[in-house]
């Protein structure tokens, strides 16, 4: 099973753009929906390619890297699957059976892209120190590199080589560098959350974050994130209508001037 290069290099350069989206502009390019819509466009089978990345994008809805967190790269495991179901013509369903170990497998690299652009990010801190804007800019700007090449190289040898380098991968990778690898990628979920927190108004809502702390850990597998949001949701509806029912009125009956708490703007909840 192959592809023409030409095929190939429109491919790679297309998620390395959609990476660039999922980044900035986020116009929904980064999905893996678009990913096996446009796959499937350009090797004429839209349909075979919507199913794919259709299936994927229910995998991951409600899903994004809070706090640095890394999930499954299935914009690229789209394109590849996509690609090799329209070549071997069996159908979404082995691309699909693709598209999620490649996914899952690129998570690692997503880890690896995260740190390497630590090394720009650094830089611009130098050059930040020494008032140098430019050296900013240019820090900042070569710190796509590591986040971009981190999805058009996979991509490249996979539609290169076939879907059989993503078992080799799987093979030779020792287990020493795999673990490093997941390791890093369970931290950062913690590190980002701890990060949110610190910003997070706490001291004044800290009931809500124990319901929904308490809920997700003695849930299992009957409590998701839909129905904690939802409950959240209800909690802070009634939480603004008692606001409401029994705020201090005046003798006339209007809203009583409410003092202002300063002290509150800004406010940081988690010491250093």
């Amino acid at each position: 099973m192959t592809l023409s290069i030409g095929l190939i290099i429109v491919l790679t350069i297309y998620v390395g753009l959609a990476q660039l989206d999922a980044l900035s502009a986020q116009f929904g390019f980064y999905s893996p929906l678009f990913g096996g819509m446009v796959t499937g466009l350009l090797m004429g089978n839209v349909t075979t390619g919507l199913l794919v990345g259709g299936t994927l994008q229910l995998m991951i809805l409600g899903v994004a890297t809070y706090g640095g967190a890394s999930v499954p790269d299935y914009l690229s495991g789209s394109i590849i699957g996509t690609a090799y179901a329209i070549l071997s013509a069996k159908g979404a369903q082995y691309g699909i059976g693709l598209a999620v170990p490649i996914g899952l497998l690129l998570t690692q690299l997503d880890v690896l892209a995260r740190m390497s652009n630590l090394f720009f990010q650094h830089r611009a801190d130098r050059h930040a120190k020494l008032g140098n804007y430019k050296g900013v800019e240019r820090a900042n700007l070569l710190g796509i590199l590591p986040w971009t090449l981190s999805r058009m190289i996979p991509v490249f040898i996979g539609l290169l080589f076939g879907n059989s380098v993503v078992n080799v991968i799987n093979q030779y990778m020792p287990a020493w560098l795999m673990l490093g690898l997941k390791t890093a990628g369970a931290i950062l979920p913690a590190l980002g959350i701890a990060i949110l927190m610190r910003y997070l108004p706490l001291k004044k809502f800290f009931p809500f974050f124990i319901i929904g702390f308490v809920m997700m850990a003695i849930g299992g597998t009957t409590t998701t994130m839909m129905s904690v949001a939802l409950i959240g949701l209800a909690l802070a509806a009634v939480y603004m209508l008692f606001k409401r029912e029994f705020k201090p009125t005046t003798a006339n009956g209007a809203p009583a001037p409410q003092a202002s708490n300063n002290d509150d703007d800004g406010e940081v909840e988690i010491d250093d």
